[in-house]
């Protein structure tokens, strides 16, 4: 069997991780570069002569105009944070390049802080995907698909159980069925949601394949053009093994193989739009593991404050 070139790229390694982003200085220039690009730009007024200074130990800028200061991580993901920078570098690291997905009490052991802290941490990251992955759209063939996350016994099974999340899955694909981006999102599975989704996730150049679950009628609110494969009452490895859909079931057997390894519970239906997120934001982004890193620091440096009370109730920041 040939080698998976995907699976097997080098990615970023520990030690150039540590060569790059090991020391405080470091992280604070690699912000600095992800906020302003092109120089300091004054987030009040816009302009961009300032003078800098340091107090408390760290490095503030001051507008010559409206003589407003700031620092780089002010009005971002890390607003206010009393933990050094290579924490926070640690933890993106670790959760770009894991294989699978990393738990909050494997950070934990990893960054040397509380479980709480770690938690709020990996929340405030999986904000910062689930912003960066907000505008994602499919065009060409796309494969779509009905699924789950939880469902807790005893309790009802199937479609009406109270203890899952449901979740539709989309995957765009080569001609020849081969996966390229994917997106997921969690909600019910009614024509008037699906409608909903299809607008904001489809491109009228879609081409959509599902199988005969009524509510996927809606996603022709997109412009989108759909096809429905009934399997006829076809057993679930069946409809699996359909070559119609294999790159969206192989994504959700990954996807739920990832979670399921990792996790041993959480509140699938209050948090399921960032874990789902998370798997989205890597999935898309899995072609260049030496870059992802610094993609993401780029995207928390212009991701706005979440602070834990709206974490906690799993609302969007914006």
């Amino acid at each position: 069997m040939a080698m998976n070139r995907v699976q097997f790229q080098k990615g970023l390694s520990m030690s150039e991780f540590l060569k790059q982003y090991g020391r405080v200085e470091q992280c604070h220039v690699a912000l600095l570069a992800s906020r302003w690009p092109e120089g300091f730009v004054c987030p009040h007024c816009g302009e961009t002569h300032h003078s800098t200074f340091i107090h408390d130990g760290r490095q503030h800028w001051q507008c010559q105009a409206c003589r407003y200061q700031t620092m780089v991580t002010a009005g971002t993901i890390v607003q206010a944070t009393k933990l050094p920078l290579t924490l926070w570098f640690l933890a993106m690291h670790l959760l770009t390049q894991a294989k699978n997905k990393v738990a909050a009490l494997e950070l934990m052991r990893h960054l040397g802080v509380s479980y709480k802290t770690a938690w709020l941490m990996k929340l405030k990251l999986l904000q910062v995907m689930t912003e960066r992955e907000s505008s994602r759209v499919l065009e060409g063939r796309v494969e779509i698909d009905d699924s789950y996350l939880g469902g807790e016994r005893p309790g009802k099974r199937g479609r009406g159980s109270e203890n899952k999340a449901s979740f539709v899955a989309a995957v765009q694909t080569t001609e020849d069925g081969k996966p390229v981006v994917a997106c997921f999102v969690h909600i019910p599975f009614t024509r008037k949601a699906i409608e909903a989704w299809a607008q904001k996730v489809l491109a009228p150049s879609a081409q959509v394949l599902s199988d005969g679950l009524g509510c996927f009628r809606g996603v022709a609110a997109s412009g989108a053009t759909h096809s429905a494969i009934i399997m006829n009452g076809g057993t679930g490895r069946e409809v699996a093994q359909h070559p119609a859909f294999r790159a969206v079931n192989t994504v959700l057997s990954n996807l739920k193989t990832a979670i399921s390894g990792t996790y041993h519970a959480f509140d699938f239906r209050q948090y399921a739009d960032r874990y789902l997120a998370e798997v989205q934001y890597r999935f898309n982004r899995r072609f260049d593991l030496g870059t992802i890193l610094k993609r993401l620091v780029r995207a928390a440096a212009n991701t706005t404050p979440c602070p834990e009370a709206a974490i906690r109730a799993a609302e969007a920041c914006n």
